[in-house]
């Protein structure tokens, strides 16, 4: 086990004018892993406990994506599409200076994870993927045997759909952030307690890091043209996880099954009551499913 290092931050710029906010820790000459956000989320989304727990073996890099947190804020004068958020998290790697990386995605990072894994393979050691759907039309064969078009798998619970179609108004902070702990509330399904005021805690680092309360919506407005990569993952040659959250209600079972089916050599692992959120109690499972997977055991 390494030390853990106190956290280092550095900008990168990944393309003209475009610098993202970077932090690192854990011992430099570990082996790196990547850890990919969702849409208009800051790398500190990622839960201190559960980074440390990474960093004790791994070189841990954790950022935001554009148009969040500390990173620029592009987007309102030069839209981008969805996959320039994958080639940041190749210009990353490239502008820390670190040639493989074990890459872990959640919800939209688990799709640019996919991308990267796709279309990068030689930079990646291993992925693991989190709350996130496949990037494949091949489609889900349930245990009978029966082939499911991806059309008609499960969609996003409706009271997470309604919550995203009502506009973000602005009526100060403190409303702010009862309307994101509410958002965390549904999105951490109902198998586990939930703690409000963890994520509120969560939510005030969150503003507090990038300046502001107000969100931007870029990820929900970019061009998500271009994403599929069914050939590409069917002949997939990288170690790959995939964790089946039995809670999760964005992308709900049987998503997970049908990623682990259309990534070739791809495995399963189900943590119990995880939705798609990271609250304390799924810390220690996945902290253990992930080293598990990078560091070669089961």
């Amino acid at each position: 086990m390494q030390q853990v290092s106190e956290p280092q931050e550095q900008y990168v710029e990944v393309a003209p004018g475009v610098r993202l906010w970077t932090e690192r820790r854990g011992a430099p000459h570990a082996p790196a892993l990547l850890l990919v956000m969702g849409a208009q989320a800051t790398g500190l989304g990622w839960p201190e406990p559960l980074v440390d727990a990474l960093a004790a073996h791994h070189h841990v890099i954790r950022y935001d994506h554009r148009d969040t947190g500390r990173s620029g804020r592009p987007f309102d004068e030069n839209p981008y599409p969805v996959t320039d958020l994958a080639r940041d998290a190749v210009a990353v790697l490239d502008g820390l200076g670190i040639e493989r990386a074990h890459i872990v995605g959640l919800s939209l990072g688990g799709m640019l994870s996919q991308l990267v894994l796709a279309d990068h393979p030689e930079r990646v050691l291993s992925a693991t993927l989190l709350g996130t759907c496949a990037l494949s039309e091949t489609p889900y064969v349930t245990p009978d045997g029966v082939p499911v078009p991806v059309d008609e798998l499960p969609g996003v619970a409706p009271e997470i759909l309604e919550m995203w179609s009502r506009p973000v108004e602005d009526h100060g902070m403190e409303a702010e952030l009862d309307r994101r702990v509410e958002h965390w509330r549904l999105l951490s399904g109902d198998q586990l307690p939930f703690d409000a005021d963890y994520f509120r805690e969560l939510e005030r680092r969150v503003i507090e890091h990038a300046g502001t309360y107000l969100e931007s919506s870029a990820h929900a407005l970019a061009d998500s043209a271009g994403m599929v990569r069914t050939a590409e993952l069917a002949a997939n040659r990288v170690p790959t996880l995939v964790v089946s959250a039995t809670a999760e209600p964005v992308f709900p079972l049987p998503h997970p099954q049908h990623l682990a089916q259309v990534i070739a050599g791809a495995r399963l692992v189900e943590i119990p009551g995880m939705g798609h959120s990271l609250p304390p109690a799924v810390h220690a499972p996945l902290a253990k499913a992930i080293l598990g997977h990078t560091l070669g055991g089961a």
